[in-house]
């Protein structure tokens, strides 16, 4: 299959290329290399797709409509798969309209290049963020997500609602996928995981907001990467739900699920894992929330299991150690 994906030098969608690369399929990747994180290492990831001949790299900003139409154009993609954005909660704070014009305005300009194309399967990256603070743990679909509570958040459920517009005007199938705290090699170092490892180990104290009273839902990068590839298959079909639990839009070919782990681990104990791996203890500075943030995330993953027949499941000590391994020997090259 031929494989549009957006974000290719970026974590998820690095990991999920060199997936679909090593299955035997031809990916056009999209990314604009931005500076939110240090492009040296969104240039690495990039380098090792690059040594795939069935891969095309293609570096602009999806703002930009036309590069955008032509790359879809040429790529000829079955499926396309968008995971470029501006993420991070607490930088929402700091540079609001970068979310605005990533998140809202090129995933706008995505959709419109899709409808004319149109794909066999449009697949769109969202995030756990959307459901705010007043949904219930465990999280599911067919939760309201009205009130996020990051400008991060809300752009990601403002994007999730025009992606429904689309699919029901222009019959385009579209999955939202909500990820839940994605961790593992060649991370974001703006994450807890790769910021707390990179500190740790200078001798650093490491920041504990919440007063350390918080849990996450991390879901392991080969677990999300094997879900998406799933789902690649499980396109929507108006009107025929697979389940009583199906979050298929009653009017369009469009659908959300959720990709988390199921099982969400208290802060402290996320932080022992990684001080159990480096053979280091952490120096803690207790803050309190940040704006923006949520104090907990649970994902259910019901609807993931009846759609794909899987259900991620790495503990926290295997993908930390999994890290761990990986940024030594990257800190070594």
């Amino acid at each position: 299959m031929r494989f549009l994906i957006t974000g290719t030098a970026g974590f998820i969608g690095f990991h999920l290329a060199r997936r679909l690369l090593s299955d035997g399929h031809v990916v056009h990747g999209v990314d604009a290399l931005t500076p939110y994180y240090d492009p040296a290492l969104k240039r690495a990831r990039h380098q090792i797709l690059q040594d795939s001949s069935a891969f095309t790299p293609h570096i602009f900003a999806l703002e930009d409509e036309a590069k955008l139409r032509r790359t879809a154009v040429a790529a000829e993609a079955d499926v396309i798969v968008h995971l470029a954005a501006q993420a991070g909660v607490r930088y929402s704070l700091e540079n609001p309209r970068a979310y605005i014009d990533s998140n809202l305005v090129g995933t706008f300009n995505v959709l419109e290049i899709s409808r004319g194309l149109p794909p066999r399967h449009v697949i769109f990256a969202s995030t756990s963020s959307v459901y705010g603070m007043d949904s219930h743990a465990p999280f599911r679909e067919t939760s309201a997500a009205a009130h996020p509570v990051s400008l991060y958040a809300a752009t990601k459920r403002g994007a999730e609602v025009v992606s429904h517009s689309y699919a029901h005007l222009w019959n385009v199938p579209t999955t939202v996928v909500r990820f839940f705290t994605v961790y593992g090699p060649w991370g974001r170092p703006d994450m807890a995981l790769f910021s707390f490892v990179a500190a740790i180990l200078d001798g650093l104290p490491i920041d504990i907001y919440g007063g350390g009273r918080m849990t996450r839902d991390f879901t392991y990068i080969d677990d999300v990467v094997e879900s998406l590839v799933r789902l690649i298959p499980a396109v929507p079909v108006a009107n025929k739900p697979v389940a009583d639990s199906d979050t298929l839009s009653p009017s369009a070919p469009w659908r959300v699920v959720n990709i988390g782990n199921g099982a969400p681990i208290d802060l402290m104990e996320f932080v022992a894992a990684i001080e159990r791996h480096l053979g280091q203890k952490a120096k803690l500075k207790f803050l309190p929330m940040q704006p923006g943030d949520v104090a907990n995330t649970a994902a259910d993953t019901q609807l993931l299991a009846k759609l794909t027949g899987y259900q991620p499941a790495t503990s926290i000590d295997a993908g930390i150690k999994a890290f761990v391994d990986w940024y030594r020997m990257y800190k070594r090259l």
